[in-house]
C-alpha cells in the first residue's frame, strides 16, 4: 500500500477489469480499502487482483455481466453478511453501443446500452444504499461523459444513457442531503481506453491521458472528508467549440 487515506473502507468498483475502473480500483486499494471488483471477464479481474495483492492490498472478485440486472440485487445482502456495510461505490462500467443514425440502431443493442449504463446503476443504488447509509461516510461516484450534454449526431444511444444517468444520480443525491452519504458524477474527458478507441479508431492513443492520470479525482470524492454532493466534476478542461 502507498497510503492510509481509505484504511478500513469497503469499496465496490464496477468495470474494474480494465481502463478507468482498473486504475481506480488499484488506487483505492493502495490507500487501504478492501475493493470489491465487478466485471465480466474473470481473467481481467484476476489480473487486477494480483496487482492489488502484490502492492499489499486486498480485494474480492465478483464476475458479473451488469446487463443481467437481476444478478445485481443479491450484492447488497452478500456484502452486508460479510462486511456489515459498504463505504464506497464507483459506478464506472458502461457500453458505447453503435455509433450511427438513431433509426438504424439495433433494438437489442439499444436496450443493452440502457440496461448497463442506466438500469444497472439504479439496481446498484437500490441494493447498496442501505449499506452506504450504515457507513459513517458513504461515498458514491458515477462516471458520466460530455456526451450527456454535448449532443452530437450518431451518438444517440450513449448520449441518451449518460443523460439519463446524470438525472438519476442527481435525483438520488437530492434524496440523501440529510444523510452522511455523498454522491457525485465525474466526467473523465478523453482517456486512453478501449471504449475511446472504438469511438475514435483513427485517434493516436499516445495523445491521450492514461486512466491513472485522473485517479486523484476519484480518491478525493470517495474520501471520508469529501463534502461535495450532487455535483458533476470534470476531470479535464473542456475545449470551446470553434
Amino acid at each position: 500500500m502507498t497510503g492510509t487515506r481509505l484504511a478500513g473502507r469497503v469499496a465496490v468498483v464496477t468495470g474494474a477489469s480494465r481502463g478507468i475502473g482498473r486504475a481506480v480500483a488499484r488506487a483505492i486499494a493502495a490507500q487501504g480499502a478492501h475493493v470489491v471488483l465487478l466485471a465480466r471477464t474473470i481473467g481481467g479481474l484476476e489480473e487486477v487482483d494480483d496487482e492489488i495483492k502484490a502492492a499489499g492490498g486486498s480485494a474480492t472478485l465478483v464476475p458479473i455481466d451488469l446487463g443481467e440486472v437481476d444478478r445485481i440485487d443479491p450484492l447488497g445482502p452478500q456484502l452486508f453478511e460479510r462486511f456489515g456495510r459498504a463505504d464506497i461505490l464507483v459506478g464506472n462500467a458502461a457500453l458505447l453501443g453503435t455509433l450511427g443514425p438513431l433509426s438504424h440502431h439495433d433494438p437489442a443493442l439499444w436496450e443493452r446500452v440502457l440496461r448497463v449504463n442506466v438500469t444497472a446503476n439504479w439496481r446498484l443504488i437500490r441494493t447498496l444504499e442501505p449499506l452506504l447509509r450504515r457507513s459513517d461516510a458513504g461515498r458514491a461516484v458515477f462516471v458520466t461523459s460530455g456526451a450527456a450534454t454535448n449532443i452530437n449526431a450518431y451518438w444517440g444511444a450513449y448520449s441518451t444513457s449518460k443523460a439519463a444517468l446524470d438525472a438519476m444520480v442527481r435525483s438520488w443525491a437530492a434524496e440523501l442531503v440529510e444523510t452522511s452519504v455523498r454522491v457525485n458524477l465525474l466526467s473523465p474527458g478523453p482517456i486512453r481506453s478501449s471504449m475511446r478507441a472504438d469511438a475514435f479508431p483513427g485517434e493516436d492513443p499516445a495523445t491521450l491521458r492514461a486512466p491513472e492520470a485522473i485517479v486523484g479525482h476519484f480518491l478525493d470524492l470517495v474520501a471520508p472528508d469529501c463534502t461535495r454532493h450532487g455535483e458533476l466534476i470534470q476531470a479535464y478542461t473542456p475545449q470551446p467549440k470553434a
